[in-house]
């Protein structure tokens, strides 16, 4: 099997001789070549044909964002990006994956230093994902949303699932398992969102179908380090009608609201409607888990749940949609053709649970109606 060629780019020689010598100690690799800025990796990008890029944030001459622009232009490929954990950095990391790379890497926070070999892990892990990643540019065509119920996506899943026809979607009542009791601000229905790999993206493009009068409260689980989720959701409230924030330890889950579990806490609701966060074991390898919010929702809000499940290596949230759809809520996920890695919506599919498979286009708009028949 032939391995994949990567190109490394990074102003500091240190850092370009301490990435490949990580990157070299996996046969499923090779470096075929390193620059010292974009300009470098642009002409070396033509020559050589990698298949991967590493692309630091901050660099002299052409910097990232603005190398990462014109690959995505030119030559499209799979990009992962070397981010320092500064403020600036985080917002030049989340530009980043909108504009069209894959993940990110996180850099220890001193300066040159041996630190940076602990990173190693994370690095290997996600060229590999990378590998078979989608990369999804502004050109990518990507189905819009309709307005009105959706069918199912043609994706031919391994097991197919049963969702409801545009009829029997329209017609069906979905008697509450718990009284709502008096209006208040607090939020009667959930859409829980769960995403990892190419997640960012994806959240613009869901949270954009959002009106601002949804009345159901929002949470997201993205897989995202400490210091980028306050980022993130920052992006996000720029381009959503909703205000999204980093959820705090003690928000109200409040109606018309979106709430991100930020990096490194698990995130879960209380009975009263409360968000709590804990840095608890991490389950399937991470935290925050997608898992762990989903599961316990049922106690809280009965069947008047919508979950939701992204782009994402893994499968990290299949547990939980399979609670969500036993306890009579509406479950969804993002086809195939439009997931930048289709493992996580894979795992919810082969096991029965999705609903719902949609392009990224429709999955906000199937949201919206499921949470509306719920409430």
């Amino acid at each position: 099997m032939a391995k994949a060629r990567v190109l490394v780019v990074d102003d500091s020689a240190f850092m370009r001789k301490v990435i490949s010598d990580m990157i070299a100690t996996e046969d499923t690799f090779a470096v075929i070549g390193t620059a010292r800025d974009g300009l470098d990796a642009l002409n070396k990008i033509e020559k050589l044909q990698p298949d991967i890029i590493t692309l630091d944030v901050e660099m002299p001459r052409k910097d990232g964002l603005s190398t990462l622009r014109e690959i995505m232009a030119k030559r499209p490929v799979p990009v992962i990006m070397l981010s320092s954990l500064t403020q600036t950095g985080a917002k030049a990391t989340m530009e980043a994956l909108a504009l069209g790379a894959v993940d990110f890497v996180a850099k220890p926070s001193g300066s040159i230093s041996l630190d940076i070999a602990d990173i190693q892990d994370e690095l290997i892990q996600k060229l590999k994902a990378a590998v078979g990643a989608k990369v999804q540019t502004a050109r990518t065509a990507r189905p819009t949303a309709l307005s009105r119920w959706p069918a199912s996506s043609s994706t031919t899943p391994t097991k197919t699932p049963t969702p409801m026809s545009v009829r029997a979607a329209a017609e069906v009542s979905i008697p509450p398992r718990f009284p709502l009791g008096k209006k208040s601000a607090l939020a009667n229905t959930v859409i829980v969102i769960g995403s990892s790999t190419g997640g960012p993206r994806a959240l613009e493009e869901v949270l954009r179908q959002f009106p601002k009068d949804l009345s159901a409260g929002v949470l997201i689980v993205q897989h995202m380090p400490a210091g980028f989720t306050k980022s993130m959701a920052e992006r996000l409230d720029q381009v959503a009608a909703l205000e999204v924030r980093e959820a705090e330890d003690g928000d109200e889950v409040k109606a018309g609201a979106v709430y991100i579990a930020p990096g490194g806490y698990h995130m879960t609701v209380s009975k009263e409607r409360i968000i709590k966060l804990d840095k608890g074991p991490q389950v399937n390898y991470v935290r925050p888990s997608i898992d762990v919010t989903m599961l316990k929702l049922p106690e809280v809000y009965g069947n008047r749940l919508v979950g939701v499940i992204l782009t994402g290596m893994g499968k990290d949230g299949a547990e939980g949609m399979a609670k969500i759809k036993q306890a009579g809520g509406v479950t969804i996920v993002q086809d195939e053709y439009t997931s930048t890695i289709y493992s996580m919506p894979r795992a919810v599919v082969e096991t029965g649970n999705a609903d719902f498979i949609l392009p990224i286009g429709r999955v906000g708009d199937a949201a919206v109606r499921a949470a509306r028949k719920l409430e």
